[in-house]
């Protein structure tokens, strides 16, 4: 049956798999094109590429409107991971390396700041691979601003230093009327201020970071002063120009609230998936998009407070708050505790629906599941208006109701499987429900029941198993061939066929699960038991030659402890298996339903009729015939006719 927590994993590994993947659109006028861009930007090779088709191209000369393929791509998951390991070798633990951030070399420079108490000489240092200032540097530093009254030898340690502060070198003889001159303008809607300077005159002195900033607020500049680019300012003037000091602070408007989906809300996006040897599977479009019961399906992320602003002059600038928006919950949706998220309040597919998120538990398939559909695999019933084409499957964990026929397929469902025309499988169909299955006709395909198998016009050449009832209630109700078993009974109107050309074995009176799960514990049991009378031998043989020789070689030693351990473990396996065969065998033989099959019409010469474990095959034909088991031997009864059940319909309802 269709396994809920199964269906829950390979969703939380498809899910985690489409988080870590980087994508890449490429257009290209063929798909063939389009893989070869993709495999270069990717700088993988093509068959390392996964990819979904969003816009088919038109390759016809006839098209009038051509269209160009249009794919995302990425690479396959597993090829990623064991790059990015073999990426990551090098650091002997098989980690990344992380590099940290980028260093930008620069050199070393120097700078000569006259101030009213004396000169002064700062040296900063290089950075990254950058060179360190020179002596030289210094002293061209120094002679550019006409000063003439220091050594080399005075500046050589601050030069070797190169601490990035200032050191007094120098007298100087102050005259205030020379000092730089500023003037600040105010431009922007009172959002940048411009420092305007002229340079001092002979003996006048430069100007400091603390006097920049202290004119700038006597001057009305009271916010977003930059005092990195004063600095730079001091160490490297620009003089006559403006030069851009201080900036106001822009308002942010708060950002929207939005929702994160955790699903594709674009229906019409398929998801191509490529197999193991490189094809792309067109079965396997994974257009459905399962839901389990609680699931988180969105949150709601809340509209940001805006953040204020403010002008160069410290004018408050308001900022927006963002607009809120409701959350999406739509039909079979609930939102959690935390007022944030939106989760299923059932199994089905979740779907955008008038802008809602919505989870329906019945998908309906208009027309056939074919390439078109890709195969099905839905938490909840499916109904198909259409056939299911050869080589499909449809697996569903409710009902699944196919209106037209059904094929070389197979259909997996936890309830009630419905197929309104009829089922003709070709010798590879397989059909499973967990309750019971409805067909107008069944061919050539094996089907498991958990309750009921009901046709209207015969069942030929199959394997039927259910575990109460084999139904064949219509104008042409006949069993042909096959291999049929049912607990309670089998009924039809005609039993095998003319001539006994297919051999058509009918089986009562015991579960049909049971029945084959004891038949496989009976083989398990005779295989265990033949490997366990050689695994005895040879440990008995090395054992006596162990005694005789009171040791063996070191891989007779091994293959002795093999063998013991291997012996253990067949014996524990023979006990397990000898219980579960005596629990079936208890409860097949405690089971109220004596068994029963029905032929209204005739019963064919050749057909072999089994209740429980007595055996009849029927020499002559016969007609309106009932068998039941009687005081150990299969009696032929006069035709009972049908009961109830031969009117039951799907849901467990009654027809009149």
């Amino acid at each position: 049956m269709v396994n809920l927590e199964k269906i829950r994993e390979a969703m939380a590994l498809r899910y985690e798999e489409d988080q870590s993947r980087v994508f890449i659109e490429v257009e290209a006028a063929t798909l063939d094109e389009a893989l070869a861009d993709a495999a270069i930007q990717l700088d993988v090779p093509t068959r390392d590429i996964d990819y979904e088709v969003l816009q088919k191209g038109t390759n016809s000369f006839l098209s009038f409107n051509k269209r160009n393929w249009i794919i995302r791509a990425y690479e396959i998951q597993k090829k990623r991971k064991k790059k990015a390991q073999a990426a990551a070798g090098g650091a002997g633990d098989g980690s990344a390396i992380d590099l940290g951030p980028v260093i930008e070399d620069k050199n070393g420079d120097a700078f000569v700041f006259c101030a009213p108490d004396g000169v002064y000489l700062k040296v900063m240092p290089p950075v990254g691979n950058g060179t360190r200032a020179t002596l030289r540097d210094a002293m061209e530093r120094i002679r550019e601003r006409g000063i003439t009254n220091v050594s080399e030898e005075k500046i050589a340690p601050i030069v070797k230093d190169a601490a990035g502060k200032h050191v007094r070198i120098a007298p100087f003889t102050h005259n205030p009327g020379q000092d730089a001159l500023m003037a600040v303008d105010i431009t922007d809607q009172e959002m940048k201020a411009w420092l305007y300077v002229t340079p001092p005159g002979p003996n006048g002195a430069d100007l400091s970071v603390d006097v920049i900033v202290a004119f700038l607020k006597n001057n009305r500049v009271l916010a977003g002063i930059d005092e990195t680019r004063i600095q730079d300012f001091v160490d490297r003037p620009v003089y006559k120009q403006n030069y851009l000091v201080a900036e106001g602070i822009k308002p942010q408007d708060g950002a929207d609230a939005h929702i994160l989906y955790n699903f594709e809300t674009d229906r019409s996006k398929i998801r191509l998936r490529e197999t193991a040897s490189g094809n792309v599977d067109f079965k396997e479009l994974n257009l459905v998009q399962n839901v389990v019961e609680g699931q988180p399906l969105a949150q709601k992320v809340l509209a940001e407070r805006g953040k204020a602003g403010k002008t160069v002059t410290g004018k408050y600038l308001e900022a927006k708050n963002g607009k809120d928006i409701p959350l999406p919950v739509g039909k079979n949706t609930r939102v959690a505790e935390d007022g944030l998220t939106i989760v299923a309040e059932t199994n089905g597919q979740v779907i955008m629906l008038n802008n809602k998120i919505n989870v329906e538990p019945i998908l309906t398939i208009e027309g056939d599941v074919s390439l078109k559909t890709g195969n099905i695999m839905f938490l909840g019933t499916v109904y198909i208006s259409g056939n299911v084409e050869d080589g499909f499957s449809v697996k569903a964990s409710g009902n699944i109701e196919v209106k037209g026929t059904v094929g070389k397929s197979e259909l997996d469902a936890e309830g009630d499987i419905v197929v309104s025309q009829g089922v003709a499988g070709k010798g590879e169909g397989y059909i499973r429900s967990g309750k019971s299955i409805w067909a107008k006709f069944i061919e050539n395909t094996r089907v498991e029941a958990g309750e009921f198998v009901i046709v209207s016009d015969g069942i030929i050449n199959s394997q039927v198993s259910a575990n109460r009832k084999i139904l064949c209630q219509g104008k042409r109700a006949a069993i042909i061939g096959g291999n049929l078993s049912a607990a309670e009974e089998i009924h039809a109107k005609t039993l095998g066929s003319y001539g006994g050309a297919s051999e058509t074995v009918l089986s009562v009176g015991f579960d049909p699960r049971s029945k084959e799960r004891l038949d496989i514990l009976l083989s398990n049991k005779q295989t265990a038991e033949r490997e366990l009378e050689d695994v005895q031998l040879n440990f008995n043989t090395l054992m006596n030659q162990k005694k005789q020789k009171k040791d063996l070689p070191e891989d007779k030693e091994i293959a002795l402890k093999k063998l013991g351990e291997r012996q253990y473990i067949l014996q524990t396996e023979l006990e397990e298996i000898d219980g579960e065969i005596k629990q079936i065998q208890t409860y097949l033989n405690t089971l109220k339903t004596r068994g029963k099959v029905s032929a209204s019409v005739k019963v064919f010469a050749g057909v072999k009729i089994v209740i429980r474990d007595v055996t009849e095959e029927v020499r002559t034909d016969c007609k309106a015939t009932t068998f039941y088991l009687e005081n150990g031997l299969i009696r032929y009864g006069k035709y009972q006719g049908a009961d109830e059940d031969m009117k039951r319909v799907p849901s467990g309802y009654s027809a009149n």
